[in-house]
This record gives C-alpha cells, structure tokens and sequence, in this order.
C-alpha cells in the first residue's frame, strides 16, 4: 500500500470497454518534492463514481497499489487507487440529492477491506 496527497489537477471521464470493464483516471499534483510532481492514477468498475465527489482543485490524499502487466512486449505500470478522502481527513460534501439521514448517505461511508479488493481484480501470478 502507498499513499500520495496533493491537489487534484485533472478528472477524466469513466471509459468503458467491450468487456464490461469501466475505468476513470485523475491526476493530482504533489508539492512534497523541490520539483511537484503530477501523478495519474486510476480507479475501476463501481469505484469510479466516487470521482463525482471531488473537483478539480481540491486537496486530497490518495491510498493506492502499484499494478505492473506486460502486453505484446511492453511492460506498463498503472497506480490502482483503493481510496480517496480529502487532505484534512473528512469526507467530500454529500450531493444535494441526498439527505444527511438517508440509506444512500450511510452507504458512502468508507467501505470494508473486502469490497476494495475482489479477488477477481488482481493478476498475481509471479512469471517465474
């Protein structure tokens, strides 16, 4: 597990794939560093909506896992994030469609381990 905080720079749109497989990228910039940095990172399948809380120019720390494949010779690395909150630790404003007692709101809490990470997500098999 990594953990990286900055400034939100950049939300894509969700892509989807014949597969069924859907995905958003963002990008955030780091001010740690004498030189920031701008990080992408992506989310996937039902995690993608959890962007659709957050704006550009927010602050935000972002928990995530590194993710390496190798495709036609290629070798790519893509930064999976598992979770989102903003800098100072709260939660982003809920959305004026849903009240504070709602089921819906209680459903934004932050989720259990389990629903992070599916089996089904990861390919670790070691190559060698």
């Amino acid at each position: 597990m990594y953990e990286a905080s900055g400034t939100i720079k950049l939300i894509n749109e969700t892509q989807s794939f014949a597969s069924g497989f859907t995905k958003r990228e963002f990008v955030i910039t780091t001010a740690a560093d004498k030189y920031p940095q701008d990080l992408k990172f992506q989310v996937v399948k039902e995690r993608c909506a959890i962007l659709d809380e957050y704006e550009v120019g927010q602050q935000v720390q972002v928990s995530f896992d590194l993710r390496g494949n190798e495709y036609n010779g290629k070798y790519y690395v893509d930064l999976s994030c598992w979770k989102l909150q903003a800098s100072d630790g709260s939660s982003p404003a809920p959305s004026s469609s849903s009240s504070p007692g709602s089921a819906k709101s209680k459903s934004s809490a932050e989720p259990a381990m389990s629903d992070l990470r599916d089996e089904d997500d990861f390919d670790d098999d070691v190559p060698f």
